[in-house]
């Protein structure tokens, strides 16, 4: 299923393109780790219940098709065509009805027990207006009772000290990544260098950092109630010095108004 692409959510259209489609997994290898990505299907497959789920921006299938394996039916909506492409090429991808589109106002079928976003998503719309409408649309998407999880960084902005706009998040063999902040319209672009196979890469994604008595407003204005955060999907207690949060905001009403 399509919907219309004529808005992206505030991002370039170009930025998740084929040649980043392509090489997503691959240069997103540490999120695939069992020990990332174990807790993060575990966590959602509880909130879930009996389903079905579905994953605002859910890309190739990193946590999608994990959590249909579990047998929860998990539906998606992905704004990157060329990504949605890549999901539905591999073994389990029809598993998983990806519809095409903005996650801000696209409308996927069914009513679903679960939305979630994952790996900083939220951010990738690049207006508050944008974000509000996103959980809007999650929530249209809830049934009664029905649950919306994020997981998104907390921004660093302790550990800039004055007068810097840059701060590395990884530093490793074939990656090297770090952060350009614009504090005053709160948002940060991420730049990504790679070596694969002698060749190097370099792909930059702009982001909208938000706090999360930020998203709790946002909630609220979709009729959304907090019930759960987090520091991570080990849960872990959440902290001042956390620097990551998952958080679940529930529908009012009973599930089984809706079965």
């Amino acid at each position: 299923m399509q919907c219309p692409l004529a808005a992206f959510g505030g991002m370039d259209a170009d930025v998740w393109n084929e040649q980043v489609a392509q090489t997503y997994d691959e240069s997103s290898a540490h999120m695939y780790t069992p020990e990332v990505l174990g807790p993060t299907v575990d966590f959602l497959e509880r909130r879930a219940g009996r389903g079905p789920a579905l994953e605002f921006a859910v890309g190739t299938g990193r946590v999608a098709l994990p959590l249909s394996a579990r047998g929860i039916r998990v539906a998606g909506i992905e704004k990157s065509e060329a990504m949605a492409r890549e999901l539905a090429r591999k073994p389990d991808g029809r598993h998983v009805a990806v519809t095409v589109g903005d996650m801000t106002s696209c409308q996927a079928p069914d009513a679903f027990s679960l939305v979630y976003l994952v790996y900083n998503a939220i951010t990738c719309l690049l207006s508050q207006d944008e974000q509000v409408a996103c959980f809007r649309n999650a929530a249209r998407h809830l049934e009664p009772g029905g649950r919306l999880v994020i997981e998104v960084f907390v921004p660093d902005l302790q550990r800039l000290p004055p007068g810097e706009t840059a701060r590395p998040f990884h530093v490793g063999e074939h990656h090297v990544g770090f952060d350009t902040y614009d504090v005053l319209n709160q948002h940060v672009v991420s730049h990504h260098y790679t070596i694969v196979d002698g060749r190097g890469s370099t792909f930059l994604s702009p982001h909208r950092y938000v706090w999360p008595s930020e998203l709790d407003l946002m909630a609220e204005l979709a009729g959304l109630e907090l019930s759960e955060r987090w520091a991570d999907w080990n849960e872990a207690p959440f902290a001042a010095s956390s620097r990551s949060h998952v958080s679940m905001w529930r529908k009012p009403g009973d599930r089984s108004e809706s079965r």
